[in-house]
C-alpha cells in the first residue's frame, strides 16, 4: 500500500513538473516573440494557475526560473515585469509602441511573420507612457536603449531640427504611398518616418437609433448646425445622448480653427489679428453643444476611450472619432456607419498619421530598418487593411477592395473622397505652446466666463506673449 502511494506521489510530481516546464516554455516563447512586451507585466499568479492547471507553489517555482534567466523581474506587491534578456545568438530590436498599437495594426501577427522571415532577429515591444511619449523616445534613443518606435505627426513636430538629424535614421523612399503621408516626414529630401496608418476625423453614428426615430442618415456636405439639430432629435432623456466627442483633445477641437480658414500668422511686429466673426462662428459650435446638456454629455467628453465605450453601449448616438478608434467597434452588436465631418466655413479636416522611426544611434539600426521596410511593405500594409479598420499609408493596400477579415461599415471607403480636405495641425500654423495658450482662452469662453469679443482679443494677446517668450 505504501509502495503504491509513493508511486502515485512520484507520478503527480512528474506531471506537475511537466506542467511547470510547459508554463516556463510558453512564457519564454511569448516574451521572445514580443507578445509579452518589455515593460509589461505577466498575468497574475492566479491567472497562471488556471491557465496551466498548477498550484501556487508550482507557478512560483516556474517564475523563479524566468527570473534567474533574466527574462522577468519580480516586483513586490506589483507583479512580474518583463525585461526580456534574449539569447546571445539573436539580434534584439527594442520597439516603442502606444498602448493602442496592437489593436490598430494587429502588430502581434505582423511580428510573427517578421520573426519567421528573420529568425535571427527578435522584436521586443516597449509600452511607452502616453503622457510622456516624446520625452521617453528622445531620452531612450539618445541612450541607445530604444531601437525604433511608433510615432505620430504631432510627436514628430516636437523634435527639434537638430534632434531629428541626430536621432532619426533616414529611411528608404516609398513611392507607392499617399504623398500626404510622406511629405510631412521629409527633411532635406530624406524620409525620417515610415508612415504606416493614417486617419482624418469622422462622424460615426448608430444606424439603429436613426431608424427608430425615422431620421435620414447624414449626407455629404452637411453643417454643424445640421448635426446639432440631428443630435437633438436622437437624444432620449435618461437613456442616451445625441452626440459626443473628446472636446478639449489636441486632436479634436483644433479642427474648428482649421474650418474657420483663419491664418494664424503674426504681422511684422509679431502681432496677431484674428477676425472675430470667423473665430467665434466656428468655436461657438462647441459652446452651443455644451449649452445642451441633454444632447451633449459634457462630463463624459473628457476621454476618447470613454466616448467610444458609451457609443458601444448605446448611450450616445453619434461621435466624432477616427478610423483608429473604429477598431474598438469590431464586435459592436448593432449597425453603425460613417459620415464626413460637418463644416462651418471651410471644408477642412484634421489629419493624423502614425509611422515608424529608427534610431540613428542604435547598434541594431540595420535590423530595425528591416522591420521598418517590412511593416511598410505591401504585404504588411494589406494585412493591416484586411484585419483592422485602420487605413494603411500604402495607396494600393488602402484602396484594396477584397473581402476583409473584419466587418466594415458601408461608407468605410469614404476617406478617398475626403482627401482634398486633409490638413495637418501645422497648416494653421500653430505649435504646441500656442495651441495650449488658445485652449485656455477657449475654456473660459465655453464656461461663459468671457464672450466672443473678449476671447478673440485675449487669444491675440496670448499668441503674442507666447511668441515673445519663446523667441
Amino acid at each position: 500500500m505504501r509502495r503504491g502511494s509513493a508511486m502515485h506521489k512520484k507520478v503527480v510530481r512528474k506531471n506537475s513538473q511537466f506542467r511547470v516546464d510547459e508554463m516556463v516554455n510558453a512564457l519564454r516563447r511569448e516574451i521572445g516573440t514580443g507578445e509579452l512586451g518589455v515593460g509589461t507585466h505577466l498575468p497574475s499568479e492566479s491567472d497562471l494557475e488556471k491557465r496551466f492547471k498548477l498550484g501556487n507553489n508550482s507557478v512560483r517555482k516556474g517564475l523563479e526560473q524566468l527570473v534567474e534567466e533574466g527574462l522577468i523581474q519580480k516586483i513586490p506587491r506589483v507583479g512580474n515585469r518583463v525585461i526580456g534578456v534574449p539569447s546571445a545568438e539573436h539580434t534584439v530590436i527594442k520597439l516603442g509602441i502606444y498602448n493602442t498599437t496592437d489593436r490598430e495594426t494587429e502588430l502581434s501577427g505582423l511580428l510573427e511573420t517578421f520573426h519567421a522571415r528573420h529568425p535571427n532577429i527578435r522584436v521586443q515591444t516597449v509600452m511607452i507612457p502616453t503622457n510622456a511619449y516624446t520625452g521617453f523616445i528622445q531620452q531612450h534613443m539618445a541612450e541607445g536603449s530604444l531601437d525604433a518606435a511608433f510615432i505620430n505627426n504631432n510627436t514628430y513636430r516636437q523634435f527639434s531640427g537638430s534632434m531629428k538629424t541626430e536621432l532619426l535614421e533616414p529611411l528608404k523612399s516609398v513611392p507607392d504611398y499617399y504623398p500626404f503621408t510622406t511629405e510631412p516626414f521629409r527633411m532635406d529630401g530624406q524620409l525620417l518616418v515610415r508612415p504606416l496608418i493614417f486617419s482624418p476625423l469622422i462622424l460615426c453614428y448608430n444606424r439603429d437609433h436613426m431608424r427608430e426615430q425615422n431620421i435620414p442618415e447624414p449626407a455629404e456636405g452637411w453643417t454643424w448646425d445640421d448635426l446639432i439639430g440631428l443630435a437633438g432629435k436622437l437624444s432620449v432623456e435618461n437613456e442616451r445622448f445625441g452626440f459626443c466627442f473628446h472636446l478639449l483633445s489636441r486632436n479634436r477641437w483644433p479642427v474648428f480653427l482649421l474650418q474657420s480658414g483663419i491664418d494664424f500668422t503674426p504681422d511684422e511686429q509679431g502681432l496677431f489679428h484674428l477676425p472675430e466673426d470667423r473665430l467665434t462662428e466656428c468655436l461657438s459650435v462647441c459652446r452651443e453643444l455644451i449649452g445642451q446638456p441633454n444632447v451633449f454629455p459634457t462630463m463624459l467628453s473628457g476621454l476618447d476611450g470613454t466616448t467610444v465605450e458609451w457609443f458601444m453601449d448605446g448611450k450616445v448616438s453619434m461621435i466624432m472619432t477616427t478610423y483608429f478608434a473604429l477598431n474598438q467597434l469590431k464586435r459592436a452588436g448593432f449597425a453603425y456607419d460613417l459620415a464626413p465631418l460637418p463644416t462651418v466655413r471651410e471644408n477642412r479636416n484634421l489629419l493624423n498619421i502614425i509611422g515608424l522611426i529608427v534610431n540613428r544611434k542604435s547598434r541594431n539600426k540595420e535590423a530595425a530598418a528591416l522591420l521598418a521596410d517590412f511593416l511598410g511593405s505591401y504585404e504588411a500594409q494589406l494585412a493591416i487593411r484586411r484585419q483592422t479598420l485602420s487605413i494603411p499609408a500604402h495607396r494600393e493596400a488602402a484602396e484594396w477592395q477584397g473581402e476583409a477579415a473584419v466587418p466594415q461599415p458601408s461608407h468605410f471607403r469614404m476617406f478617398r473622397e475626403m482627401i482634398p480636405s486633409f490638413r495637418l495641425i501645422e497648416h494653421l500654423p500653430l505649435d504646441s505652446r500656442e495651441l495650449l495658450a488658445l485652449q485656455k482662452e477657449l475654456e473660459l469662453y465655453l464656461t461663459g466666463l468671457q464672450d466672443g469679443t473678449t476671447m478673440c482679443r485675449r487669444m491675440e494677446q496670448a499668441l503674442y506673449e507666447t511668441n515673445r517668450i519663446g523667441s
